[in-house]
């Protein structure tokens, strides 16, 4: 399958092959929901996502990872160099580092600006200093960089019905509910590493505060303060996804599918968190198998729909291409199966 979507993309050169390879690896391997959905892009366009994602997942990895030898400094030191590397690949297009190069050359072909991965690498290093939020406008201004930029770095690839930039704003949007989504499920681990992402007014509001929170993380017991801070939590989110949902209507329509379903899986998280009683400060809630391909079925229905209707002109053509600006080939925890017959 990896050959296939190289090939499909024109990726001829061994070094970017080897290099799209192992970041279509980390998707497959560190995000189960997001890498189901990308199976169901055109075969050309998921080497750009699985770039994408890559570097995004590097780089939260060196700021996330639990291991007690990994010290505050030498996990700063390590941002540095990613970033030094990130921004020599950006402006010359080469990196002896495989996720770098990737990235780089997903940047180039899609014309994707720049400032959105510096964005992205500043919200990774306030992870290092930041524990915690007062408010939730404190919280957005961190996720415009790690997670609104996201959603603005796959437009480009997605491709678009109207002018990119009208485009944006939902992108954005579904960035932040993504993570918001995370933000939650992960609460308890979170904890771990010593950070609280639910702002401190929400959880205020309802009697709790961070000493709570880890008084329940440490002892396994709920606590009904924590509980009614983390259901007005659900709710905000959901209300990110509403204003996020008019989005999917202005992307290509071949690449609507994808986001459709990873807009259901992620947001099913939020019901799976409810169904189990709101425990994700004791233990992380999880969308059953079953139900994760029961949409990835659906999504599949949609994209033979939307390429039947692209083949046989039933639709208008994506006023704004999705396909890279310059396609010329350039030399120089396991995810759940799904039909290798998408494409």
């Amino acid at each position: 399958m990896t050959a296939r979507e190289l090939d499909a993309a024109g990726i001829t050169d061994p070094a970017l092959r080897d290099a799209y390879t192992r970041c279509r690896a980390l998707n497959a391997r560190h995000g189960r929901t997001y890498f189901l959905a990308t199976r169901l892009l055109p075969v050309d366009r998921r080497p750009a996502v699985h770039a994408l994602y890559g570097f995004a997942r590097w780089a939260d990895d060196i700021v996330d990872s639990l291991d007690p030898g990994l010290t505050t400094a030498q996990r700063a030191t390590a941002l540095a160099t990613l970033d030094l590397r990130l921004e020599r690949g950006l402006r010359d297009g080469r990196s002896t580092e495989p996720v770098v190069l990737a990235l780089a050359d997903t940047a180039r072909r899609y014309g994707i600006d720049p400032r959105l991965f510096t964005d992205f690498m500043a919200s990774m290093r306030s992870d290092l200093e930041v524990t915690d939020y007062p408010t939730y406008a404190d919280l957005d201004g961190y996720m415009h960089g790690s997670a609104a930029v996201i959603g603005l770095q796959m437009l480009p690839v997605l491709g678009t019905v109207v002018p990119r930039a009208e485009a944006e704003a939902p992108a954005a949007a579904l960035g932040v509910a993504f993570q918001l989504t995370n933000f939650l499920r992960d609460v308890g681990e979170d904890l771990d590493r010593g950070r609280v992402y639910l702002p401190a007014d929400l959880l205020a509001a309802h009697g709790a505060d961070r000493d709570l929170l880890l008084w329940s993380r440490r002892t396994g017991r709920p606590d009904p303060r924590v509980t009614a801070a983390l259901r007005a939590a659900e709710d905000l989110t959901r209300a990110v996804y509403r204003t996020a949902a008019p989005g999917i209507d202005l992307l290509d329509p071949v690449a609507r599918p994808c986001i459709r379903t990873a807009f259901v899986l992620y947001s099913g998280i939020l019901d799976a968190i409810a169904e189990d009683g709101y425990t994700v400060v004791h233990r992380r809630a999880v969308v059953p198998r079953r139900r994760r391909l029961a949409v990835a079925s659906g999504g599949l229905l949609a994209v033979g729909a939307a390429r039947l209707a692209a083949r046989t002109g039933l639709r208008r053509p994506a006023t704004y291409p999705s396909a890279p600006a310059d396609p010329v080939p350039v030399t120089g925890r396991d995810a759940a199966p799904v039909s290798e017959e998408v494409a």
